[in-house]
């Protein structure tokens, strides 16, 4: 045996501690006098409490080191109460109270690590933590690569940042970017929201959520999101590929949407579809710019409402169309109307009065418009409707038919009732024309004109101011006997099943009787004469045209 070289092993063992457990300052300075700092793959001893040297072979050395650890590689710092240091096969492993301080602003929390030291890859097991001093993320295991800063776990995961939970089977941390990538079983849940989805991008700087699968996502409003692309952040959000928005009756799908809840507006784009059930009403459009306050919605881009009724929905078509909530508060002189002076309110101007502290629906339509339904259909330069009194307004060049007649007038009132058509107004300038046979025009033109519906059809029409009407005299085969060319006080004119049947003059009555053969029908005509069927909407289709 070399007992010299034995005497010179004790003796460094000996002296090892001395260089170990010397005060605070001191310790670091002799065991940074063993490294080199330059060399960032290499692991440096900082402090122990004990160090132990096990030599396995010519070439590796076993450091085994315990109580109070600290290492350094580059910038990140290892503390634990244990650890086996291989520089050979550049590997160490270590126990109890593991702490990974990654720069300023990651640290690491374990109970067990085992370290690739080439590769800068950590995997830790044991009641594992993640402070990015943002969140902190939670696991039974986690594979961290200090080099490239992205941490990933596989066992499950819990992220909390402030009152923002989530948690998921799988996960990709990228500490450089505050960024978490969770797959498979993603759950969101904070006071504000809730978020269900198998993937979902989180940044814990910005706390914004992006989604790139299926996700559904309800807050604390009750309304529900359904998306699979776009971001959402404290009420702010985009979202792509037709997202569904279901907020009370109201559903909105379009390829777009986007919206934020600290203004209250929201934007959709694409194919855009709106259904209110509590309405009763569809809104088809190429865009749609919504207000929460009121209910606020302007649709562009050949908007079409759609009006569900029984048997004979109404639709409606325009360049813009606004619909809104106004809401209506009674006056003191209508808080004191009776019974009975309600009633007569109702039946002279058609307002039913609403409650106190009530709301309205109204819409606004602009430029082309256009009404179909089975039983009328309508055209005019902009349109009003309504609740208070369920009334169409038509402005600006206004024309209505019910099949074979025509009404035109400087403005027309449709008011409806359980949406269909009950009765309706024409003032100034009013004319009703029918057509009887190809150039034969039955016609009756007034200041203004009344008109009932029976069933959501046209049953008879009053014309009185300056009324006057040219009507072709029929014998019991149909076949035209005569024109009568008339002037009087008052003009009804009643139809049987929407075809004109007969037309009643009232009071002081001027006119001639034309034979049928003395008059070429082509030129009897009221000086308001126009006939517009090339402007009626025939069909659905037409609409769109």
């Amino acid at each position: 045996m070399n007992t010299p070289l034995i005497r010179v092993f004790l003796t460094t063992c000996l002296l090892l501690p001395s260089l170990f457990f010397v005060s605070g300052q001191e310790k670091i300075i002799k065991l940074d006098s063993l490294a080199t700092p330059q060399d960032t793959n290499k692991v440096e001893i900082l402090g122990a409490d004990r160090l132990t040297l096990l030599k396995t072979d010519d070439t590796t050395t076993i450091q085994i080191l315990a109580g109070h650890v600290r290492l350094r590689q580059g910038k990140a710092l290892f503390n634990c109460d244990s650890c086996v240091l291989n520089n050979g096969a550049n590997i160490f492993e270590a126990w109890q109270q593991i702490q990974i301080k990654d720069g300023d602003s990651i640290q690491v929390n374990a109970r067990h690590l085992r370290y690739l030291i080439d590769k800068k890859i950590a995997y830790l097991d044991g009641g594992v933590s993640l402070n990015d001093r943002k969140a902190v993320l939670t696991t039974p295991s986690l594979e961290y690569n200090l080099q490239t800063d992205i941490g990933i776990y596989t066992q499950g995961g819990r992220v909390v940042n402030k009152k923002t939970i989530l948690t998921s089977k799988e996960g990709y941390y990228y500490a450089s970017l505050k960024e978490i990538y969770f797959k498979n079983n993603v759950q969101l849940t904070d006071p504000a929201y809730r978020i269900s989805t198998d993937s979902l991008l989180y940044n814990t700087a910005t706390q914004t959520n992006r989604f790139i699968a299926k996700t559904t996502i309800i807050d604390s409003s009750g309304r529900r999101i359904e998306t699979q692309d776009g971001f959402y952040k404290g009420g702010k959000a985009a979202f792509n590929q037709r997202p569904v928005i279901i907020d009370g009756a109201t559903t909105i799908t379009g390829d777009k949407i986007a919206f934020d809840d600290s203004t209250g507006t929201s934007q959709a784009i694409g194919n855009v579809v709106v259904v209110d059930t509590a309405q009763g009403t569809t809104l088809v459009t190429g865009q749609l710019y919504r207000e929460d306050k009121n209910e606020r919605m302007l649709a562009t881009g050949k908007p079409l409402l759609i009006i569900k009724q029984d048997a004979d929905s109404l639709y409606l078509t325009a360049d813009t169309i606004f619909t809104a909530l106004q809401p209506v508060i009674e006056n003191k002189k209508e808080d004191r109307v009776t019974r009975k002076d309600t009633s007569r309110i109702k039946q002279t101007t058609g307002i039913t009065l609403v409650k106190k502290d009530t709301s309205v629906r109204y819409i606004e339509a602009f430029h082309h418009v256009k009404i179909f339904s089975d039983s009328l259909q309508a055209v005019c330069g902009s349109l009003y409707y309504t609740d208070i009194d369920s009334a169409f307004r038509l402005f600006s060049d206004p024309v209505l038919w019910s099949k074979e007649s025509q009404i035109t007038g400087d403005t027309i009132w449709l008011f409806t009732k359980n949406k269909k058509a009950d009765r309706l107004t024409v003032f100034e300038n009013s004319m009703i024309i029918s057509e009887g046979g190809p150039g034969i025009y039955n016609q009756v033109g007034s200041i203004r004109m009344e008109g009932k519906f029976t069933a959501g059809a046209l049953d008879s029409v009053r014309a009185f101011g300056n009324a006057a009407t040219i009507y072709f005299l029929q014998d019991e085969d149909s076949s035209y006997t005569g024109i009568n060319e008339s002037k009087s006080d008052l003009i009804d004119i009643y139809f049987f099943q929407q075809a004109l049947d007969r037309i009643v003059l009232r009071g002081t009555v001027s006119g001639t009787v034309w034979p049928i053969q003395q008059k070429n029908p082509a030129e009897m005509r009221l000086p308001l004469f126009q006939w517009n069927d090339s402007r009626r909407p025939k069909s659905r289709l037409d609409l769109l045209k």
